[in-house]
Formats: structure tokens, sequence, C-alpha cells
């Protein structure tokens, strides 16, 4: 995936909010390795109020457990960067909040912190919506730090967009 820019990060994020608006939906956002860089592109958009409902940025593993519910024992288990993770981030943030929509995102950003089961540009993403819907996925973006979030957030958003537009209905 190209490294995308502010502009056209919020440019999707703008797309993700018109689609939501027309569906009368919402969302919310678990954000780790991306520190809010999501909610920060909803909030660029004049109005983003109407379908952007709050953000959780849970960097560390207690905010995980403490402001979304994420079971410690699927922690120790799983480790941070997991699916798992990432799944109980996203329900997390549903159950906290009254979206109808959840991402999240949890990675190693880097430069360090990798390991060879989760080098650096690890990222695991859920998004959670109507009905019970979980999707989740691992990928492994190339670059440096700042490259490695901002692919994150562009295919997180993706990720509502692609879901939220193919929803029964």
């Amino acid at each position: 995936m190209k490294v995308c820019d502010q502009r056209s990060l919020e440019a999707l994020a703008a797309a993700v909010g018109e689609l939501l608006l027309a569906n009368g939906e919402c969302l919310a956002t678990a954000e780790s390795c991306t520190g809010g860089w999501v909610g920060q592109c909803a909030t660029a958009i004049a109005g983003s109020s109407r379908w952007f409902e709050r953000g959780f940025v849970t960097y560390s593993n207690e905010a995980k457990i403490e402001m979304l519910g994420v079971d410690a024992e699927l922690l120790v288990a799983q480790g941070a960067v997991s699916e798992a993770t990432a799944a109980a981030m996203a329900l997390g943030a549903l159950r906290c909040s009254r979206a109808d929509w959840a991402l999240a995102i949890t990675g190693v950003a880097g430069p360090g912190g990798g390991s060879p089961s989760r080098p650096v540009g690890t990222v695991c993403f859920a998004w959670a919506g109507p009905q019970g819907r979980l999707d989740t996925e691992r990928r492994c973006f190339a670059g440096e730090r700042a490259a490695v979030r901002a692919q994150s957030v562009a295919h997180a958003l993706q990720g509502v967009l692609q879901r939220a537009a193919r929803q029964p209905g």
C-alpha cells in the first residue's frame, strides 16, 4: 500500500463519514500504535460529530484493560499485537460507546519492538459492526514508523468503507 499523506487520509475519513451518514450510523475507534490518528483525521472533517462518536487511545496494555475491558489473560496469552486483541478492542469500543461501527488498530510501528513472530510493521485490525459483525486482519507494512502508522490509518478507514457499504439493509 502506498504511504498516504494527511490530505488523502482526511479525504478517506470524509468518504467514511459520507457513507456512515447515508446509513444513519456512527463510528468509534480504538487505537494503539496510531495514537489517535484515525480520530484526528475524522475530526478534521467539519460536521464529523454527526458520524464520529468517540475515540479511545489505548497505547498501554493497562489502558486496553481499563478503557475497553480487554481481558488481561488475553493480552498475556496472545500479546497486544494480535487479531484477538484487536477484536477485543473493537468490541470494547462498541460496548463503551453509542457507535454502530468500531475499528481497532494495534501494532508494532517501530523502529524497535519487533520480534520474529511480530516484526516491525506488523499491525492487527478489527472492525465490529451491526448484527454482531466482527472481522479481523493482520498486515505487515513496509517503511519507517510514520509510514507504517499512515498505512495503518488508511487500511483501517478503507476497512470501514468496505464493510459499511456491504452491509444488508
